[in-house]
């Protein structure tokens, strides 16, 4: 009901609101209203998310064939809206006033539905366009949010840090490895040679050396395994 239709009070171009979406900056357009008639007409503008808008002027009077200009200022935004969809609504109300009504103080009861009173209302809805094609990335959940995602991305390109670390890490686990395989055969050389009065004494201290072998051993691989902790400090 905007346009060119002059059997409204007045028309309103464009007849819906497009805003620019770029995140933690505001967004305006202008909307022109035209006058149809022959009479002062009084405008006041209503929005369905009134923290969201700055409307200037939100309300006014227009003599007989003439216009107005508002801007409608979006305030900054934090994140990009789903799939660039919104929900918001304006209102703008109008009706006859008298020639002598002050155009800077239009009294509060003007836009009150009463007795033969004719108040005409005109809905507008709200766009929103996306700057450069980055709000449909955004917005249609290609990135995705919450824990984990640097994590992931920190995995599929560690920094030269990480990869020395990983590099310093494999070198020790191979290290620890061959020692224990050339202790291991040693001790079976000994165990070859031993002296049989001995072997009570010997075999107790086998064991032992062979435990604290695989609990060391044990100990640097779930180390190695486990990957660097990277600090997020």
């Amino acid at each position: 009901m905007g346009g060119g239709d002059n059997s409204q009070l007045i028309s309103v171009y464009p007849e819906e609101l497009s805003f620019q979406i770029e995140l933690e900056k505001p967004s305006s357009c202008n909307l022109k209203i035209v006058n149809n008639t022959e009479h002062h007409v009084a405008f006041k503008v209503k929005t369905t998310s009134p923290k969201k808008y700055f409307v200037r002027p939100n309300a006014r009077i227009i003599q007989p064939w003439d216009s107005c200009t508002i801007t409608v200022t979006l305030q900054p935004q934090k994140e990009y809206p789903s799939d660039l969809q919104c929900k918001d609504k304006f209102l703008i109300q109008s009706t006859k006033v008298a020639p002598s009504t002050d155009m800077d103080e239009i009294p509060p009861d003007t836009f009150a539905k009463e007795g033969d009173k004719v108040i005409d209302e005109m809905k507008l809805r709200v766009v929103y366009k996306s700057s450069n094609g980055h709000a449909n990335s955004e917005a249609s959940g290609l990135t995705s949010p919450g824990a984990g995602s640097d994590d992931i991305s920190m995995l599929k390109n560690p920094s030269s840090q990480e990869l020395a670390t990983i590099q310093r890490l494999k070198e020790e686990r191979d290290t620890t490895l061959q020692l224990n395989n050339q202790l291991q055969h040693e001790l079976d050389m000994l165990r070859r040679r031993r002296n049989p009065k001995a072997g009570g004494g010997f075999s107790f201290i086998f064991a032992v050396i062979v435990g604290l072998l695989g609990l060391f051993v044990g100990l640097i691989l779930n180390l190695s395994l486990a990957g660097p902790t990277t600090s997020t400090e």
